[in-house]
């Protein structure tokens, strides 16, 4: 009997699906557990598994199309079964509520993104040049290419006979220090248009929403950070562990949210959530945009236990294999951008949290130390609060030990 699939909610804010990558083709057979499919959705590319054994009958949504969650995805049933009543149905009765959960694992090899609804086909174009060269690129790539301003001698070709495909567009990065290839003549104007990614739609969504709903308001601090990179170089001169400053962050924010549980909240319809558990997310950037894994029980953690976490979630993140699990359950935010010598600034609390905490890099500043101006090494952070749920006074008295913990790092071992 033929079995409807249909777009998995990958993700708790998951509104629709892109099929990145189809790994069957219909008349093709599949077993229970056998991939299936890759979905692209607003945090990662996720492996999808099928739950039936069958032939498929049907796609519904091809590569590169999006459909929203529990849309028709797939038909698997008998080989020759009559579907189109079974098909008629599912699509005009789409259930508002959770579908049969498929199994869902971390995509082992990431795909690019795919970002239109475009099919690249098989066709070849051959371009020559003025000094007889020849180059051999599939028309999508080529009409890509074009909009993009980017010189097919540039792109190395990884299809067929180093034909140059739309993967190799997509991942091409121009040498930095190079000449632009393409100018506009002086006082023309351009500009080049780029479809959202679902990613980028739910960084809109989410923040936008955020922004209007949640009254922010933002507190600001200095930190000394001198004692910070002198505890730094003395653990990292052992050479049995190598922590960063933004480690040594998230330790100290997750003892301070257990000195102050009001400022590890959440607002969730109209009541205050106080979290018991301390689970802090970072925010990491990525092609796409940001995604926020999640360290779970921070404050149970030693610098080397978070600072191996915090690179495994960097590195699963760059290659999008972070997993739903990995994203959730955040109940504290810890955006840092002083690696990019930025040294002040604010961020939009990331629902349904609180709180997020900016944090800057350390810059070397005159400071006033027992009545003399001295050099010392300086850390801004700024701390956005959700004034429905965090008061100014609870979130000052926050910043006030997370600051004692940084110029006293010795408080965050004994």
């Amino acid at each position: 009997m033929a079995e409807i699939v249909r777009m998995p909610k990958l993700s708790d804010t998951m509104i629709e699906g892109v099929v990145a990558e189809w790994h069957k083709k219909v008349g093709d057979s599949v077993s229970e557990g056998e991939l299936l499919a890759e979905i692209e959705t607003d945090k990662a590319t996720m492996e999808f598994e099928s739950f039936y054994d069958g032939v498929l009958l049907h796609i519904g949504v091809e590569k590169g199309g999006g459909a929203p969650v529990n849309s028709v995805l797939a038909i698997i049933g008998d080989k020759g079964e009559d579907i189109k009543a079974l098909l008629t149905d599912a699509t005009n009765d789409i259930p508002t509520t959770e579908v049969k959960e498929e199994k869902v694992v971390s995509a082992p090899t990431p795909t690019p993104v795919v970002e239109t609804a475009k099919t690249e086909v098989v066709e070849t174009v051959t371009v020559e040049h003025s000094d007889g060269s020849r180059i051999f690129v599939s028309p999508l790539a080529k009409k890509i290419a074009e909009e993009r301003n980017i010189n097919l001698s540039m792109v190395k070709g990884t299809g067929d006979n180093g034909r140059i495909v739309k993967r190799d567009i997509d991942n091409y990065v121009p040498i930095s220090n190079a000449a632009p290839i393409f100018s506009a003549p002086a006082g023309t104007e351009s500009y080049t248009e780029e479809p959202f990614s679902q990613m980028r739609k739910a960084i809109a969504r989410t923040l936008s929403a955020s922004k209007y709903e949640a009254p922010h308001f933002y507190l600001k601090m200095e930190v000394n950070m001198d004692n910070a990179i002198a505890a730094r170089k003395t653990i990292n001169a052992k050479g049995d562990v190598k922590i960063s400053f933004n480690d040594m962050v998230v330790k100290a924010v997750a003892n301070a949210l257990r000195k102050h549980p009001k400022v590890n909240v959440d607002y969730v319809n109209d009541t205050i959530r106080y979290n018991n558990h301390i689970h802090i997310g970072v925010a990491v950037a990525v092609p796409d945009g940001l995604v926020v894994p999640v360290i779970k029980f921070a404050d149970s953690k030693g610098f080397a236990q978070i600072g191996a976490e915090v690179k495994d979630m960097v590195i699963k993140a760059k290659t999008k294999k972070l997993a739903p699990q990995d994203m959730q359950g955040g109940t504290f935010a810890i955006s840092n951008l002083g690696m990019y010598g930025i040294e002040d600034f604010t961020s939009i609390v990331n629902p349904p949290n609180g709180c997020i905490l900016s944090v800057g890099g350390i810059k070397e500043t005159p400071i006033v130390k027992n009545g003399e101006i001295v050099p010392g090494n300086v850390m801004k952070l700024s701390l956005s609060c959700d004034h429905r749920v965090v008061d100014g006074a609870t979130g000052s008295e926050f910043l006030q030990t997370l600051k004692a913990y940084l110029e006293n790092p010795v408080m965050m071992i004994v």
